[in-house]
C-alpha cells in the first residue's frame, strides 16, 4: 500500500519514516513539506543519506489522491483540518498527529488551540486513536485522531483504575515530565542548549493543550464529568514522557491486587506493560519503542494510589501509535513494524 507524510521535516515525519522504512506491507510514495519542496530529505536528515532517497514536494490534493490510499499529518496543530476534508472526501484514509480532530467541543478546541475547529460533519467522522480502547472504531475509520503524547502515558495509567470504580474520580492530580523533543525541531529559547541544560522547568500550567483531550477521554470512561490537575514538566533529556499519577483509592486496595487487575486489564494488548509489584518504569525502559509501562504502588497509609506510566513521546507518543492505528485499520497484527525492543542504555 502506498502512502504519504505530510509535515516531512518534524520529528514526528522522520520517526513515521524508521518505521515504515521496514513494514512489509507499506511503502512512503510522497513527502510533503511545502516550504521544503524540491529539497532532498537526507539534507535536512544526513541519517538518512543512502537509505531514503527522496526529495520533498508541495501538497496537491488531487494528484495525491490518485497516488496513495493513506496519508499521515505530521503537522503542527491548525494546519490538517483545512486539507483533511477533501481528501477523505476523494476516498483517502488520513491518520492526523495533530489535535486538530481530537476534541469534540468547539470552544474548548478556540481556547486552547486559539482557532475554530474543524467542520462539525468531520469531527463526527473522526475517531480518536487511543488503540489499546479503541480498536472496534478504530478499524473502520476514515479520520484517524492520533492521540497527544501526555494524554497516551497518562489515560493508559488511569483508564483500568477508574473502569473497575477503584478511584475517586473527583481528585485526580498527574505530574508529568517530557524530553525536549516533545517541543519539536523548531528554534525556541526555552530549548536552547544553555537554557535547558542543568535544568528542570515547569510549563503551561493550567493551560495545556492537552488537558481537554485528557479529560474529554477520562469523562467518556467515567460516564460522568471530569477534571484533572495537569502539571507537565520538561527535562533535560531527548525523548521520554513520565506520567504520575495520583488518585484517592475508594477503598482499601493492596498493591498487588491492583497490580493483578492491570495486568489481568492489559494481558491482550501487546504493547502495553504492567510492572510487577514494587517494580516502576523509567523512560530509558521505552527508548525508541512503541511500549507504555507501567508501575503502581496503593499506598495504604494514605489511601492513595500511585500510577508511574512511561513513554516514548515520538513513538507511543505519536509515529509509533499511528503505524499501530494503521495496522488496525488495514486488518494487519497490530504489531507490524513496530516489533523493535528499546533502545538500551
Amino acid at each position: 500500500m502506498e502512502v504519504a507524510i505530510i509535515g516531512g521535516t518534524g520529528y514526528g515525519a522522520v520517526e513515521l519514516l524508521r518505521f515504515l522504512h521496514n513494514h512489509p506491507h507499506v511503502q512512503v510514495k510522497r513527502i510533503i513539506s511545502h516550504s521544503n519542496s524540491g529539497t532532498a530529505l537526507a539534507g535536512f536528515y544526513p541519517h538518512l543519506t543512502e537509505v531514503i532517497d527522496m526529495e520533498m514536494s508541495t501538497l496537491d490534493t488531487d494528484r495525491l489522491a490518485q497516488e496513495v490510499e493513506l496519508v499521515f499529518f505530521a503537522t503542527p496543530s491548525n494546519v490538517s483540518k483545512h486539507h483533511i476534508p477533501s481528501l477523505v472526501d476523494k476516498g483517502v484514509r488520513c491518520i492526523d498527529l495533530s489535535g486538530d480532530f481530537r476534541l469534540r467541543d468547539g470552544e474548548q478546541y478556540y481556547s486552547y488551540y486559539g482557532e475554530e475547529i474543524a467542520s462539525a460533519d468531520y469531527i463526527e467522522k473522526a475517531v480518536y486513536g487511543l488503540a489499546e480502547i479503541n480498536r472496534s472504531q478504530i478499524k473502520d475509520a476514515d479520520i484517524l485522531a492520533n492521540p497527544g503524547c501526555y494524554p497516551t502515558a497518562t489515560t493508559l495509567g488511569l483508564i483500568p483504575a477508574m473502569e473497575k470504580d477503584l478511584v475517586d474520580r473527583s481528585s485526580i492530580i498527574i505530574d508529568a515530565k517530557t524530553g525536549v523533543s516533545g517541543a519539536g525541531r523548531g528554534l525556541s529559547q526555552n530549548v536552547h542548549f544553555s537554557e535547558m541544560n542543568e535544568n528542570f522547568r515547569a510549563y503551561k500550567i493550567g493551560e495545556h493543550k492537552h488537558i481537554p483531550e485528557m479529560e474529554q477521554t477520562l469523562t467518556e470512561t467515567a460516564n460522568e464529568p471530569v477534571q484533572i490537575v495537569f502539571t507537565p514538566h520538561i527535562v533535560p533529556m531527548t525523548r521520554g514522557i513520565m506520567s504520575t499519577i495520583y488518585v484517592d483509592l475508594k477503598d482499601s486496595y493492596t498493591t498487588k491486587y491492583v497490580v493483578d487487575m492491570y495486568q489481568a486489564y492489559y494481558q491482550e494488548d501487546r504493547f502495553v506493560r504492567v510492572r510487577k509489584e514494587g517494580v516502576f518504569p523509567s523512560t530509558k525502559e521505552v527508548y525508541g519503542s512503541n511500549y507504555c509501562d507501567i508501575g503502581l504502588y496503593a499506598d495504604e497509609r494514605t489511601g492513595k494510589l500511585i500510577i508511574v506510566s512511561v513513554i516514548d513521546n515520538l513513538v507511543k507518543g505519536a509515529a509509533g501509535q499511528a503505524i499501530q492505528n494503521m495496522n488496525i485499520m488495514y486488518g494487519w497484527e497490530e504489531k507490524t513494524g513496530l516489533d523493535q525492543l528499546p533502545i538500551y542504555p
